[in-house]
Parts: C-alpha cells; sequence; structure tokens
C-alpha cells in the first residue's frame, strides 16, 4: 500500500506540473489568438468596438497578466471547464474534443491491440524456438517494415489499394450518406475506413513489440525457475506462457501502458493521410489556428491519458510481481 501511496504523490506532482506547462508553452509560441481573431472579424467589415470587445471575452482571450491566467485557468480545470473553441466557436473544448475521442479510441485502440498482440505472440514463440526458420524470418522482416519511412507507408497503400484497385474506402471514419447509428451498414462502414489506417500503423510498430518481447523471453528462458519447471516434466507451452511470457510480460507493460496513454494523441500523420476525424487532425487544427483553449485541451487529456494509464500499470506490476511490494 506505501508503494502505492508514494506512486500517487508523484503522479498528481506531475500531472500539476504538466498542468503548468500546458498553460505556458502554447503561449510562448509567436503570435496569440487575440491577433488572429482581430483580423477575422475586421476582415468582415466595419464592426463596433464593443461587439470586438464582446466577441473577445467570449472567446477568452484576456489582456491579464500571465500569473491571473493561470490562476483561472487552474480554478476552471478544477471545475471541469476548458474554455471554448477559437476555431470551433461557440462549441465548448469539452464538446468538439468528444467528436474526435470516439474514432481516435477505436482506430488507435484497435491498431495498438493488434500490434501488440501479434508482435508478443510471435516474440514468445521466437524466442522458444530460437534458431528455428520463424526466428530467422520474422524479426529481421518485420524490424524492415518498421524502419521504412511512415510518411511513405501510409500514402503508399492508399494509392495502391483505394484509388489504383479501389479495394478500400479513401477517406473519413464512414461514409458520409450514413448518420451514426447501432446498424450493420454503418458498423460495416467503420470498419471498412479503418483497415487501411489499421494496417499502416500496425505495419511499423509490431517489429517493436516482436523484439522486446523476444529479447526479454531469451533473458527470462536461462532463469533457474524456468529450467526447474522443464526438470519437473511440465508441458512446453505451460513452460513457455505460464513461466516464461508471465515473467517476459512485465517489461512490455510498462511499453504499452505508455502506449495505451498516446492513443488519445492519435496518430497525426495517419489522420492527417486518410482524413479521419481524431483527436490528432483536431490537434493539427488547432496549432494552425492558435487555439489555445483548444490545444491545452487536448495536450491535457493526452498528459492524464499517459499518466493514469502508467498508475495503472504500476499497480499491475506489484500484483505481478510481489517483490515490488517488498521495496
Amino acid at each position: 500500500m506505501s508503494y502505492i501511496i508514494r506512486r500517487a504523490i508523484f503522479y498528481l506532482i506531475a500531472a500539476w506540473a504538466s498542468i503548468t506547462l500546458n498553460f505556458f508553452l502554447p503561449r510562448m509560441m509567436p503570435g496569440d489568438p487575440g491577433s488572429v481573431l482581430l483580423a477575422k472579424l475586421r476582415g468582415q467589415g466595419d464592426i463596433r468596438p464593443e461587439t470586438i470587445e464582446a466577441m473577445m471575452k467570449a472567446y477568452g482571450v484576456s489582456d491579464d497578466p500571465l500569473i491571473v491566467q493561470y490562476f483561472g485557468y487552474m480554478r476552471n480545470i478544477l471545475r471541469g471547464e476548458f474554455g471554448v473553441s477559437t476555431s470551433w466557436f461557440p462549441a465548448a473544448v469539452s464538446e468538439v474534443i468528444r467528436t474526435g475521442l470516439i474514432w481516435t479510441i477505436i482506430l488507435m485502440g484497435t491498431a495498438l491491440l493488434i500490434s501488440f498482440g501479434i508482435g508478443s505472440v510471435l516474440g514468445v514463440i521466437g524466442a522458444w524456438k530460437r534458431g528455428s526458420w520463424m526466428d530467422n524470418v520474422t524479426p529481421p522482416v518485420f524490424v524492415f517494415l518498421g524502419s521504412l519511412p511512415y510518411f511513405w507507408i501510409a500514402p503508399l497503400l492508399l494509392f495502391a489499394f483505394a484509388f489504383h484497385f479501389n479495394w478500400f474506402p479513401a477517406r473519413h471514419a464512414y461514409n458520409t450518406d450514413l448518420s451514426p447509428n447501432f446498424s450493420w451498414s454503418f458498423i460495416s462502414s467503420v470498419i471498412g475506413h479503418m483497415i487501411l489506417p489499421v494496417i499502416s500503423i500496425v505495419i511499423v510498430s509490431i517489429g517493436g513489440w516482436l523484439l522486446g518481447m523476444r529479447n526479454t523471453m531469451i533473458a527470462i528462458l536461462s532463469e533457474d525457475y524456468v529450467t526447474m519447471a522443464e526438470a519437473k516434466g511440465l508441458g512446453s507451452r505451460r513452460v513457455m506462457f505460464g513461466y516464461g511470457a508471465r515473467n517476459a510480460m512485465l517489461p512490455t507493460l510498462t511499453s504499452f501502458g505508455m502506449s495505451l496513454g498516446f492513443i488519445l494523441s492519435g496518430s497525426l500523420f495517419t489522420e492527417m493521410v486518410f482524413a479521419y476525424p481524431g483527436l490528432g487532425y483536431l490537434l493539427i487544427s488547432s496549432v494552425r489556428n492558435l487555439d489555445y483553449p483548444l490545444m491545452q485541451g487536448l495536450f491535457m487529456m493526452i498528459t492524464f491519458a499517459v499518466l493514469i494509464a502508467n498508475f495503472i500499470i504500476d499497480i499491475l506490476y506489484v500484483r505481478l510481481d510481489p517483490r515490488i511490494r517488498e521495496g
């Protein structure tokens, strides 16, 4: 319990530091949202000064000192208020984020689970059957695929299978003539639009999971308790997964926790190439439009997701490795 309390305090301090950086970093960028807003308003013709002042207030643009804005920002965070998006006005930041959150979770969650599952299983089997044709072929192949430039693989898949062969849709998350519902036509459309983006992510990420699991598994298989399990005559599958893979999973869980947290950031390039309406696309849009509230909301979600995922992994470590409790 003391270990978990110490880790909880650490993550609370990290969360405060992240919120502070999340506030100040966007304001260190050149330009400001007020100037962008004024340019847009003046481009619409003659507008009275009081109208401009009211619009600036509605957008949340303030001339107060940074320290005053900072404490106001902290109060709003504690109340669960993230402001109004300047590029999606009058929508609140929470509403804008909600529109892309579900699509990012579906896309990145599916890709992560597939790449982690396949890569880990291949790594375990490759380490168990070291020197076999599978162990000699799969790691180099997937490492080579993972080394290919990501900005080359995604457009290549898009050109080949969407434009040339016309096997898959080229853009968006579902057919635009459908409305979101639980019908099979909509679900099948979502699956069809998701195949190419998922494949492009899995291709470049599966090699890392495979190598990480394989290398850890090889070290675990040399431990005395594995040798003892084999000497007792236990089945190879039980030794491989029950004694080897279970302990080899511990280092991999940390990487999985980090990846799980970064699901919310989406894969920026994937969502841009396939025009997928996720959080990655919103993040690029917010940076281009100097939308501070939306930028801060997205960065905070990503940071909190990483911290929460790693805190959960720390708790799982205590369960899987009793030695941690003793420390």
